[in-house]
Formats: structure tokens, sequence, C-alpha cells
């Protein structure tokens, strides 16, 4: 769609960008040792690490602070969420290359230097997905990449699976994990940062596809490998409400009209099936949560309608390209 260009105005292809390395973390003084310690080691330059820091209640920015001097920290007044803490962070950063990784993730040395190579030349490539393993046992996927079924529900590819090469090689998928994830500058200048109303979960795929509509790709980068705990700073109730909510909230914002009634049916039978669920295990809180956050969802149709106007009269792409992004959902 343009030309992406790097530090001092030369594209990606002929000089080293600067990559900022953004890290959101909320309560995490327990995590941030091993996370930015592993980005310290990068074997990438030029690079800055940017803590973005929720208004947490332990001792998280000391530590930065003490430890970690050359890395920036950026403390907020609230704590805004994943999304609208990594937007800070964007915000303040002053790289080419922006990415994410969580505080309870490792990457791997060069782990910034293959996301880089992962760009090469080609400007419609807009972000890069690295392959996610769980810590333990160390050869379980966690995501290598993100996946958007044809029913209106995301998923990690691969997760679960262990990993025996079966991902290891680079190609076009429909979006990648926020979790360990790098995004060109101007694409982000182009289809916007994080959707802060969605506050967490969700988020990345929500961008994701924006960037798909405006033409921009999503290449997976195998040897971007990065270990993570898994959901130690979230999980439970609160990532059933979110996902019950922003599962709606991402499809009704981004899926074209022609794409909606094509498969409307499996979108409602999606939703009916994750309430029937949710009501089988009513007992259990994390369920509970789910039919709140799948109401929250219907109750916020009119603003998610409004979203929806403007990002599909900003759309370049035919319906048939996004059907191709589309995983075929269990009939």
């Amino acid at each position: 769609m343009c030309e992406i260009r790097g530090v001092g105005g030369v594209s990606v292809g002929d000089a080293r960008p600067l990559v900022s390395v953004i890290v959101p973390n909320w309560n995490g003084a327990r995590l941030l040792p091993r996370c930015l310690d592993a980005l310290l080691q990068q074997t990438y330059a030029p690079l800055e690490i940017i803590v973005v820091d929720g208004a947490s209640s332990d001792d998280s920015a000391a530590l930065v602070r003490t430890r970690y001097p050359t890395v920036r920290l950026l403390q907020l007044d609230v704590n805004r969420g994943f999304a609208g803490n990594v937007n800070a962070g964007l915000r303040a950063a002053r790289g080419e290359i922006l990415a994410l990784i969580n505080n309870d993730a490792a990457a791997a040395p060069d782990w910034v230097a293959e996301l880089v190579q992962g760009f090469g030349d080609d400007a419609r490539v807009g972000i890069c997905a690295s392959k996610i393993l769980f810590s333990e046992p160390g050869d379980v996927i966690n995501a290598v990449g993100d996946l958007f079924y044809d029913d209106g529900t995301p998923n990690s590819r691969g997760v679960w699976e262990r990993d025996r090469g079966q991902f290891d090689r680079p190609e076009y998928v429909f979006g990648a994990s926020g979790g360990a994830v790098a995004y060109r500058r101007r694409m982000l200048d182009d289809v916007g940062l994080f959707d802060e109303s969605l506050f967490m979960y969700c988020e990345d795929v929500d961008l994701s596809f924006r960037a798909q509509l405006r033409g921009y790709r999503c290449r997976y980068v195998p040897t971007a490998r990065v270990l993570h705990h898994g959901s130690a700073t979230g999980g439970g109730p609160l990532a059933s409400y979110y996902c019950g909510r922003n599962f709606i909230l991402v499809l009704v914002h981004n899926m074209p009209g022609g794409l909606l009634r094509r498969h409307a049916w499996r979108i409602v039978r999606a939703q009916l099936r994750l309430a029937l669920l949710a009501l089988r295990h009513a007992r259990e809180p994390a369920a509970r949560a789910r039919l709140r956050g799948q109401l929250a969802g219907l109750l916020a149709l009119p603003a998610a309608l409004r979203r929806r106007r403007a990002i599909q009269a900003t759309r370049v792409v035919p319906d048939s390209y996004v059907a191709s992004l589309l995983t075929p959902a269990r009939r």
C-alpha cells in the first residue's frame, strides 16, 4: 500500500531500523526480571526497551528503576488494561518497528533480529508473528500466529500441540498474538492502535483483522521464538468475561457484511454453543463470567455498529480475500 521507511528515511531493507520493545506490566514484579534479562541479551541493535506500568501496587516500578537503568519506565496513573497500557507505550516509542512481549515471557536472544528479518522489503507485511511455546514443558505450542474461524470465533494457531517442527515454515497467517509480536509503525499509523474499548483479550485479533482489511499481511516467523508462562497475569473469570464480550465485538467490528450473511447460522450457533456450555457449568465463576460477557457484548452492539461503519468504510480488500483468511469451523 505504501513504502515503509525506517530510521533516517531509508527502507527497512536498507538499514537497521530502531526497534522499540514494549512490555506491558501490572503487578508483575516477580515476572519482570526473566523477561527483561532476556531482552537485554538480544543480539539486535539499535533497540529500546519500554516497560509500561499500569499503576501497579507492587514494587514493579522500583525494580525497573534500580535493576534496569537502561530500560525506559512509563508509569501510568491508572491501569488501562492491556490495550490502553500498550497504546501508551506505542505512543511513547521511537522505533520504526514496534514489538510487544508479555511480562511473563522470555525471548530467545535473536527474537528481535528474526522479527525484523521477517518484514524484509515487502511493504505489505505489517505484522510479524512469533513462535510462542509454553515455558513448561517447553515444547508445547501456545501460539504460532492467530486464526479466525468462519463462525466468528478466534483461536491461537497450533495451541496445545506438541512442537514437532510442523510449524517451522514461514507463512502468511491471519494474525499474531499480542504476547510476542512486531508491527511496522507506518502500518499502525494507517490502521490505528489497539481498540481501548476492548480493554483486554482479543484486542490483538481486532488489530490483525483491521490490518488485513487495509491490505496488510501478517507473516509468521518460526525462528522468532519465545517461552511464555501463560495466564500469569490473567485467566479465570476475567478472561472468560472479556472473551465472551470481545468475541462478539471483534466480529461485529470487522467481518464484511457479505460474509456475515453467508456465515450467519454458524455465527449464531457458535454463540449459542458457548452460552449453553456456560449454563451447564453455571456453578463455576468462569462460566458465569462468560455469560455476563456475552450479554455485555450484545448490550454494546449500538456502539460496535458505529465503529463497524468507520472500519468498513476504509476497507480496501474484497470479500473473497477475507474469506480466504478464515478457517472453516467444525461442522
